[in-house]
């Protein structure tokens, strides 16, 4: 049974949302204060994170960041906040999907269920495919999920990691902002194609000597990136 945990501080939503996630089959924990969610999500096992944005103590964006920069998991942020920049700022934090308030429970779960399962999909070990990728002095590892740079290693969230590795699994081949977006979030999630560019900053700002001249990720304007070897 897989694990879910909820931060939200309004209990009727987050008691709305358990009982929809048990009865498809999801155990599901409830944390209404911003440091203690935090601390569950690092020291449990939970298998995806439902994080909503304003919370007491520590905000959604704080707390996403700081699950991003030590644990590998989905993380739905939910939010009653509808501007762009919110959306784009939880994205670029690494949340995996950005749904506004009020939505229905059921879309939730659906949502719970088809993270979960790229989420696994990504990370399942491919034999056919060579568990590391080296490009100069890129090391990609597969299998692991880490990244490292003249030895050095690299910490990559779930979706920059993706990213990254469908490039360097394609090199010189040129992958429009719609062609990323639909194949690293898919057309089902909410968000929008600027966060491809939003998370191609920030791989370079991470992989790159010098981030305004790439060395590996090359942006072909009009047509969209792709990795040089």
């Amino acid at each position: 049974m897989k694990k879910i945990l909820i931060i939200e501080d309004d209990i009727s939503i987050a008691e709305l949302q358990k009982d929809y996630l048990e009865i498809n089959q999801f155990q599901a924990d409830i944390e209404t204060q911003g440091e203690e969610g935090l601390r569950k999500a690092l020291e449990h096992p939970y298998d995806l994170v439902i994080l909503d944005l304003m919370l007491p103590g520590k905000d959604g964006f704080e707390i996403c960041k700081e699950i991003r920069s030590k644990k590998d998991i989905p993380i739905l942020m939910v939010s009653a906040k509808k501007e762009e920049i919110d959306k784009i700022r939880g994205l670029g934090l690494g949340a995996d999907d950005y749904i506004t308030k009020p939505f229905s429970p059921s879309e939730l779960v659906a949502r719970v269920k088809a993270h979960i399962s790229r989420f696994e999909r990504l990370t399942s070990m491919d034999e056919s495919k060579a568990h590391h990728i080296v490009i100069g002095e890129l090391n990609i590892d597969r299998v692991s999920r880490r990244v490292f740079v003249n030895q050095e290693e690299k910490l990559l969230t779930t979706k920059e990691f993706d990213l990254l590795c469908l490039l360097a699994q394609n090199p010189e081949r040129v992958f429009s902002k719609d062609e990323i977006f639909e194949k690293i979030w898919g057309w089902d999630s909410i968000g929008d194609i600027a966060t491809v560019a939003v998370h191609i900053r920030k791989i370079r700002e991470k992989i790159e000597r010098d981030p305004s001249n790439p060395k590996y990720i090359e942006t072909l304007w009009g047509s969209g990136y792709r990795l040089k070897i």
